[in-house]
C-alpha cells in the first residue's frame, strides 16, 4: 500500500524536464537583453516581464531564432503588432514571415491571436505569446485554448509588460501556460480566500516571500536595465506630465442619462452614464486639446466617443472594433509612419503593442478602472525612443474622484509587486539556471500516524 501511494505521489510530482538551449544572442541586442535571452533559453520555458519599451520583440525574435534550429517556431501577437514585430525581427537579422494560415514549412512564422485556430500547434518546437497578459484580457474559453493547444510545444516564452498587480490569477496562467504549476495549484500552495469574499484571493502572510521566489525561478521581471546590474543610458525616460481637466457636473445632464442626481462614487454602469451625459463638452475639449501642430492619440471606451471626436478633428482618423483586420492594421500602422496628425481608438483595439514614439500628447476621453490600458495606453509614446516629455492629458466629471483613487492604488500595487521581485531577479538571470519543469513540494511526514482500532480492516 505505502509503495502504491508513494508512486501515485512520485507521478504528480513528475517534473517532464527536457534540455535547455544554449545559445550566444545576437550581438544588435543589448547586454542586458542577451542576459535574459540566453535566460529564457536555458530554462527552455520563461516568461519576460520586461517594461515597454525594452526590446521586447527582439528579444522574442532571436528567442526564436535560436528555438528554430530544433523546429519551427510560431509567434502570436495581437492585431498590427505582428507587422511590426516581423519588422523588429528582419532588424536583427531574424526572416519572420506573418501568415494568416500555415504553410507547414516556414521556420519562424508570425500572426494574430484571432489566426491560431489556423495552425497546429503541434507541427512547432516553440511558441511565443508577444503581449501574453492576453491570458487574463480574453475570455475564459479563449484563454483555456491556448493553454491546452500550447502543451503539445516543447520551447515556450510569454513576453509582457504588466501581469496585472490585482490580479494574481494571471501570474497563475503564466504558469499554466508554461507547465509550472496549474493556476488552481498555485492558488492552493499560496493564496487563501480573503474573508468572505470567495472570488478575492490574498497571499497567505507566510508565503510572500516563498510565492515570489516561486515566480522568479520561471519569470524574470526589469523594469530598467539597472535591475540587472547595467547603466540604464537612454532608457531614462523624458519627464511624464499628467493633466486633469475637470467637467464641472451639471445635475440636468444626469437627469436626461437617467438619474436623480450626479453620483459621487460609482462602479462601471454609473460612470458609463456620466461618460454619456457629459459626452459633448468631453468630446469638445479633447478636439481643443489636440488642435495645433505635432501628432496626438486620443483614447475612448465607448463607440460613440471615439466617432464624435474623430468627426470634430479634421485631420484624425478611428480605428474601430467594426473596422476589418485589413483596415485597422493599414490605420495603427499609418499613424506609426506618420502618413496622418491624430488617431482615435480604444486601448482594446490597441493598447499593446505599438511603437508611437513620434507622438507626445497623449489624451484620455474619460479617467479608467483599468490601470493595465490605462498604464498600456501611455507607454505607447512614452517608451525609449521618445526624446521629449509626453503630455498626458485626462478629460473627467468632477465626481469621478474614485475612479483615479482606484487607478492610483493599482499603480501602488504593481510599484509593490516589482519591489517584490527586484531583489531576486538579477541573481537568478546571471545564474542562468536550468530547464523549466513541473514544480511540486515535497510532502515529507514526520510524525507517525496510528490508523484508529474503527477504521483497520479485518
Amino acid at each position: 500500500m505505502s509503495d502504491g501511494y508513494a508512486g501515485f505521489i512520485a507521478s504528480k510530482r513528475s517534473l517532464r524536464r527536457f534540455d535547455g538551449i544554449d545559445y550566444e544572442p545576437h550581438e544588435s541586442l543589448f547586454p542586458f537583453q542577451r542576459d535574459l535571452v540566453r535566460w529564457a533559453l536555458r530554462r527552455g520555458r520563461a516568461a519576460i516581464f520586461a517594461d515597454t519599451g525594452l526590446g521586447k520583440s527582439r528579444m522574442e525574435a532571436d528567442w526564436a531564432r535560436a528555438v528554430s534550429d530544433h523546429g519551427r517556431v510560431l509567434i502570436l501577437a495581437p492585431l498590427a503588432v505582428a507587422q511590426q514585430l516581423v519588422r523588429e525581427a528582419a532588424a536583427c537579422g531574424v526572416d519572420a514571415v506573418y501568415m494568416r494560415h500555415d504553410d507547414g514549412k516556414t521556420p519562424i512564422v508570425v500572426t494574430n491571436y484571432d489566426m491560431m485556430g489556423h495552425f497546429d500547434f503541434g507541427g512547432f518546437s516553440g511558441l511565443v505569446l508577444d503581449e501574453s497578459s492576453i491570458l487574463k484580457s480574453y475570455s475564459g474559453k479563449f484563454r483555456n485554448a491556448i493553454i491546452d493547444a500550447s502543451q503539445v510545444v516543447p520551447y515556450r516564452l510569454a513576453a509582457t509588460a504588466t501581469p496585472s498587480p490585482n490580479d494574481y490569477t494571471e501570474l497563475g496562467n503564466h504558469s499554466e501556460f508554461l507547465g509550472v504549476q496549474t493556476r488552481a495549484e498555485m492558488l492552493s500552495e499560496y493564496f487563501c480566500h480573503d474573508g468572505g469574499n470567495t472570488s478575492v484571493w490574498r497571499l497567505k502572510g507566510h508565503a510572500v516571500d516563498p510565492f515570489w521566489r516561486w515566480v522568479t525561478g520561471w519569470a524574470a521581471a526589469i523594469k530598467m536595465p539597472s535591475d540587472l546590474g547595467y547603466e540604464d543610458g537612454r532608457y531614462r525616460l523624458p519627464p511624464l506630465r499628467w493633466h486633469e481637466h475637470i467637467i464641472d457636473v451639471d445635475h440636468s445632464e444626469y437627469h436626461e442619462a437617467g438619474m436623480l442626481f450626479a453620483p459621487q462614487t460609482m462602479g462601471l454602469s454609473e460612470q458609463r452614464k456620466v461618460r454619456r451625459a457629459t459626452e459633448a463638452r468631453r468630446v469638445e475639449m479633447a478636439a481643443e486639446i489636440a488642435s495645433g501642430p505635432g501628432p496626438a492619440l486620443i483614447w475612448g471606451e465607448m463607440n460613440s466617443e471615439c466617432s464624435a471626436v474623430a468627426k470634430a478633428i479634421a485631420d484624425a482618423r478611428e480605428v474601430a472594433g467594426s473596422d476589418s483586420v485589413e483596415k485597422k492594421a493599414e490605420t495603427l500602422l499609418g499613424f506609426a509612419d506618420g502618413d496622418f496628425r491624430v488617431l482615435v481608438t480604444k486601448p482594446k483595439i490597441a493598447g499593446h503593442g505599438m511603437n508611437w514614439q513620434h507622438c507626445r500628447r497623449i489624451i484620455f476621453l474619460g479617467a479608467s478602472h483599468s490601470y493595465e490600458q490605462t498604464y498600456q495606453a501611455v507607454r505607447r509614446c512614452w517608451r525609449f525612443g521618445q526624446r521629449y516629455p509626453v503630455d498626458v492629458h485626462i478629460i473627467r466629471a468632477e465626481n469621478e474622484g474614485s475612479v483615479v483613487a482606484n487607478y492610483k492604488r493599482k499603480e501602488d500595487d504593481a510599484q509593490a509587486m516589482w519591489e517584490s521581485t527586484r531583489p531576486l531577479i538579477r541573481d537568478a538571470v546571471r545564474s542562468i539556471g536550468t530547464s523549466t519543469g513541473r514544480t511540486w513540494n515535497d510532502y515529507n511526514p514526520n510524525i507517525d500516524m496510528e490508523i484508529p482500532s474503527w477504521l483497520r480492516t479485518y
